[in-house]
């Protein structure tokens, strides 16, 4: 197993194991110990920050059971290089050994319990930058979020996963002399990488993305006399907010809310043109604008006239014979 982290990254060597759990509290991710009863384990931890990644190697010199709620904000990879893990989710019981990885997802509880002889490599990867590789791809994030399927993976059927990360501690401890771009190219590689190496619930690629803006502005075209929030499009699009923004932004070149507004003004001046308005007023409540006076401006900014002139336009009165003319 290659080396991942040398001592030039130490924290903590044959320290408190306590000590060494609450530096991993404090960095890499929130979790309860449990040590045998008699003896005081030495524990040792290697940590570097690289990017937006954390980077530990760790061994708490003793047996010992880790329990931690959801991490809700980061992936988990952790690597055996030495000793057993087991791993309790849903029931099951899985042993790991060196030269596996287990994949811990945001929202899965963890409880594994570690051999006294343990020694283990963690990379921590916050949600965000998953999300950020999957949009670069033109995949869409799902709106519960990017799930791995599976928990444990054979590093040697990972196409050279494993070889990356050593390449990245090297760039951490600066083994190696690079520019300051170096970081966040690295980090978007293993983020890649992953997504492309690991089955996920990522099912639709960007062939079938139109298909999901099309879904999504048909809901709005139906929808324009209603309320429609950006939660309700996250779900009519099975997508994710960021995905959302991010579809709008690359098929529309605007954000959902703005559309929305502009398709809901298109339609108050469709009406306004046609043969069945009563009032300015009564169409521009009909389609949500609550306050009359912000309507009149942004109408009058997407069309070059007031709401109140295209209605008076279209049934051929002059814009200054009908009171209020300037207020919409």
């Amino acid at each position: 197993m290659m080396n991942l982290l040398s001592e030039r990254s130490r924290v903590f060597e044959r320290a408190d194991a306590y000590a060494v759990s609450e530096y991993v509290n404090q960095h890499v991710g929130t979790h309860c110990i449990r040590l045998p009863r008699r003896g005081r384990p030495a524990a040792s931890i290697n940590h570097r920050t690289f990017a937006s990644l954390d980077l530990c190697r760790i061994s708490y010199g003793g047996a010992v059971r880790v329990t931690s709620a959801a991490l809700e904000t980061s992936f988990h990879l952790q690597i055996l290089l030495q000793g057993q893990c087991s791993s309790r989710v849903a029931g099951q019981e899985h042993i790991y050994v060196p030269g596996e990885m287990l994949l811990i997802n945001p929202h899965d509880p963890v409880d594994l319990t570690y051999s006294a002889d343990c020694e283990k490599f963690i990379l921590k990867l916050p949600v965000a930058l998953l999300e950020s590789a999957c949009l670069a791809q033109h995949w869409c994030v799902p709106a519960e979020g990017i799930r791995f399927l599976a928990a444990r993976h054979d590093l040697s059927r990972l196409g050279g996963f494993l070889s990356l990360l050593g390449l990245i501690c090297q760039e951490a401890e600066g083994e190696v002399e690079a520019s300051d771009t170096v970081p966040g190219l690295y980090e978007r590689i293993v983020a890649g990488k992953l997504l492309n190496l690991v089955s996920s619930n990522l099912s639709r690629a960007v062939g079938q993305v139109p298909g999901r803006i099309d879904e999504i502005r048909q809901y709005i075209e139906a929808h324009l006399t209603d309320d429609v929030t950006v939660e309700q499009l996250m779900a009519v699009g099975r997508v994710s907010e960021r995905s959302l923004y991010a579809l709008f932004e690359r098929h529309l070149g605007i954000g959902p809310r703005d559309y929305i507004r502009r398709r809901k003004l298109e339609s108050v001046q469709r009406q306004l043109t046609g043969p069945g308005a009563r009032s300015v007023t009564e169409v521009a409540l009909d389609h949500g604008f609550s306050h009359l006076g912000r309507f009149a401006q942004a109408y009058r900014q997407r069309f070059g006239e007031l709401p109140s002139q295209t209605w008076k336009r279209h049934r051929g009165l002059e814009p200054s014979a009908c009171i209020g003319a300037q207020n919409g």
